[in-house]
């Protein structure tokens, strides 16, 4: 009997699950090497790196890569690319410091005007991959050499700066509470894209689409007009971004934001490592910033050379997509 009722309890018992190495890494890993990197610099440098004004100082620093990558993270949510958020980013600077030198546009039309550039230029890109059916990489890679020729007809190739920029300078060096502008624009929309992503229907038809378009076309969605207005808000950050970017210094160079292309691809890759097994999403974005920031923060601080911040986007836009691949794979075994 006791040996029964032995058996009983051992029968009762479930069986615990094996550690899952990969699923692991696949969900906490970027949220590790974050926690590893800012433990190293706190107890390394704890005068420079743990310091209010450091603290604020990369937060500031990520904000408008946090804008933009926050943009391509949506295209990329419904399985598609956006090469052309660089030039987009630089020439909806250009297009705003022009109208304000030479048409004498306040700020906010400015503003408006270079924002629906964006979204226009979003549009196009999602009608030529959806409509006409080429190749994302191909078609936003295309559509990035066609605005980078609107950008140097407007410019000529050189930087448009404002006569009297103090106003428009403001944007993005005025503080409130001791906190530069930009770092509120970048939790704020984060905050907003988020909501759009979790809490509403195009959001949850763009996690669709990005899982399977097939079954979401046969469920009834509107999977190109989906995919239309990813590409769409990935255009009006990017704009964001650049007018911002010319905010900082008075004027608008013509390759301004083109840069951020690669920053904006390792954050929204690396991101894939956070609470997701490999599926983009904002919180890993902001993350995947985050620890760019940081990274390029501890590279200064320990005074290495300029091209190491190179090295460590790229290792971590190898290991972003090295790790999403077999999260997701390991998802479907």
């Amino acid at each position: 009997m006791a040996v029964a009722g032995d058996f009983a309890k051992g029968q009762s018992r479930p069986a615990r699950a094996p550690f899952d190495g990969w699923r692991f890494v696949g969900r906490f890993g970027s949220l590790l090497v974050l926690a590893g990197l800012i433990i190293f610099m706190v107890s390394a440098y704890p005068d420079t790196f743990a310091t209010k004004s450091n603290v604020i100082n990369v937060l500031n620093q990520s904000a408008l890569t946090a804008i933009i990558s926050m943009g391509l993270t949506f295209p990329l949510i419904a399985g598609d690319f956006d090469l052309s958020i660089g030039y987009v980013g630089s020439c909806g600077g250009v297009v705003a410091c022009q109208l304000m030198v030479a048409n004498g546009f306040s700020i906010a039309e400015a503003f408006a005007v270079a924002v629906a550039f964006g979204a226009l230029v979003g549009v196009l890109n999602g009608l030529i991959v959806t409509k006409i059916g080429v190749n994302p990489l191909v078609a936003t890679l295309g559509v990035g050499t066609l605005v980078l020729g609107i950008n140097y007809a407007i410019a000529g190739g050189t930087p448009v700066a404002l006569t009297h920029p103090l106003p428009f300078l403001n944007l993005t060096l005025g503080k409130l509470f001791g906190v530069p502008y930009p770092v509120y624009v970048m939790f704020g929309l984060a905050l907003l894209l988020w909501t759009l992503l979790n809490r509403t229907v195009m959001g949850q038809s763009m996690q669709a689409v990005g899982g399977n378009p097939v079954a979401a076309r046969l469920s009834g969605l509107h999977v190109d007009r989906v995919r239309v207005i990813a590409f769409m808000i990935a255009g009006v950050c990017a704009v964001v971004a650049g007018v911002l970017l010319a905010s900082t210094s008075g004027q608008a160079a013509s390759d301004g934001a083109d840069g951020y292309l690669l920053t904006a691809f390792a954050a929204c890759f690396f991101g894939t490592a956070v609470l997701s097994n490999g599926q983009f999403h904002i919180l890993g974005t902001i993350v995947g910033v985050l620890t760019i920031g940081i990274g390029f923060n501890a590279i200064a601080l320990i005074g290495l050379a300029t091209y190491y911040q190179f090295l460590f986007q790229g290792a971590l836009l190898l290991a972003g997509v090295g790790v999403g691949t077999l999260a997701r794979r390991h998802a479907h075994v």
